[in-house]
């Protein structure tokens, strides 16, 4: 929390920059719901505190202490991302599809304890959401972290989800699903310029990297690969 000297300093009261704090607060939380997930970008946070003050420090204040009450509050770490490797074509032309470097953005990561959150906090209607993105994420991981999008539709045709299908029942369009990975920042999509003409690779992205993620995929992995080894030696 911001002292008083820090206040003076920036010339705003702390009634103020509580109002301001609950204002980013309440626009990270809505976001997220709305946008299912998908990253909030720093500068529509600093749009919101810059619209009647600014003073070049207050931002930065804000952000953070309204990261601080949202783990206090809610138990979610307002999460920075931010993509540091240039994205490119391996005939060394930018790629089309993402722009070289990203804002700095966040995203609202739980930390409650997995059996609070099941309990109390996790959506049981969009848990067919997370069981998607846990699959694509995996046949990636399996894959070396980067798959051609030819491949990873065939992996997925194995188990019954077509590129072509538009009323899936329970993800809807199956190729939107796949593109609102890429906007929650699991994957990365690029295009690849080879031989044969261009093609589009996935690769991935900051928030499948994360350990708490990538820990659980290592885990899911070992006992498939258990399973598998078990059936085997029963043949």
């Amino acid at each position: 929390m911001a002292t008083s000297d820090e206040l003076a300093q920036i010339d705003i009261s702390t009634e103020e920059k509580d109002k301001l704090v609950a204002e980013v607060m309440r626009y990270a939380l809505f976001k997220t719901h709305q946008n299912s997930g998908c990253p909030i970008k720093r500068e529509e946070l600093t749009q919101i505190i810059t619209k009647n003050y600014r003073q070049r420090a207050l931002p930065a204040l804000v952000i953070k202490e309204a990261g601080d009450r949202l783990a206090a509050t809610f138990g979610y770490e307002m999460r920075e991302l931010q993509r540091t490797r240039a994205t490119s074509t391996r005939s060394g032309r930018p790629s089309s599809q993402q722009p070289n470097q990203d804002a700095k953005s966040y995203v609202l990561v739980s930390k409650l304890d997995p059996e609070v959150y099941s309990k109390y906090v996790e959506d049981t209607e969009r848990a067919h959401v997370s069981g998607f993105a846990f699959v694509v994420i995996s046949i990636v991981h399996v894959a070396g972290g980067k798959i051609s999008e030819e491949d990873l539709w065939r992996q997925l045709k194995r188990l019954g989800l077509n590129e072509t299908d538009e009323n899936h029942p329970v993800l809807g369009n199956n190729k939107q699903a796949l593109e609102l990975l890429v906007q929650q920042r699991y994957l990365l999509k690029e295009k690849i310029a080879g031989p044969e003409g261009h093609s589009m690779v996935y690769e991935l992205a900051e928030r499948a990297l994360d350990e708490s993620i990538s820990s659980k995929l290592k885990e899911y992995i070992s006992q498939v690969c258990k399973s598998i080894n078990h059936n085997l030696r029963k043949i």
